[in-house]
């Protein structure tokens, strides 16, 4: 009978151990990105008026992940811009043109954290708003929402190291993050001659596809999980 007890307390012990580590936990976080953006498109890359240059873009938001250990899913909200920039390469010698993509983005990323460090990788939808084009140190045009595609995808990259905490309760995390707009963001009307965007290039039409390489840092706090809080219980969910 005592080593009966005594094995039954020792399973209950280890099982106490285990449910310690969560069936699966969430967690919620605010994010901001910036760095170097471009509205590639071929056709104005060969404009011998044109020259594409380097733009800024920046975001803030939001994400909720459900995670398995080491994995995950994310879904981020972020809400900014992504701005392309074009050279004026003609004798006029004018300013260079700026395009400005305002949209509200949805991330649906897988990501695998261990030893300190993440990798993220997924699709991103978003739901264009307001694009501005114009000289870089004057007035924009919005430009009629007709011309561009309601909701073009993007793939996703993204990879970096926690630097505060990383025990699912608080974290910081800081990264890279690397997106490529895999579908064009001009419409079929914003791609004939007489509407040509988002400037009007010569030659045949080709496809407005967004590129961003920058840094982002996200701060998250464990809302909970569902484990066991002691032995022999059912799993239940367990507030951080």
């Amino acid at each position: 009978m005592k080593k009966v007890l005594t094995l039954i307390i020792g399973l209950c012990f280890i099982q106490q151990l285990q449910s310690q580590k969560m069936d699966f936990w969430l967690d919620a976080g605010a994010k901001v990105q910036y760095g170097a953006s471009m509205l590639y498109n071929s056709a104005i890359d060969s404009d011998p008026n044109y020259d594409l240059t380097i733009a800024n873009s920046s975001k803030v938001g939001g994400k909720l992940g459900i995670n398995w250990n080491y994995t995950g899913i994310s879904l981020d909200v972020m809400v900014g811009s992504m701005n392309g920039k074009y050279q004026d390469l003609t004798g006029s010698g004018g300013d260079d043109i700026e395009v400005e993509v305002n949209s509200v983005d949805i991330y649906l990323l897988f990501r695998d954290a261990r030893k300190k460090g993440y990798f993220e990788v997924g699709p991103k939808v978003s739901f264009l708003g307001d694009v501005k084009v114009g000289p870089q140190n004057g007035t924009k045009e919005i430009r009629n929402p007709d011309l561009y595609e309601k909701n073009p995808m993007a793939a996703v990259l993204g990879f970096g190291t926690y630097v505060l905490g990383n025990d699912g309760r608080f974290s910081g995390i800081l990264g890279l993050r690397f997106e490529y707009g895999f579908s064009d963001i001009v419409s079929a009307q914003g791609a004939e001659p007489t509407s040509r965007q988002p400037i009007n290039y010569v030659g045949d039409a080709s496809s407005t596809n967004p590129i961003f390489a920058g840094i982002v840092f996200e701060l998250n706090w464990g809302i909970g999980g569902v484990g066991q809080a002691k032995c022999g219980e059912k799993s239940k969910f367990i507030w951080f």
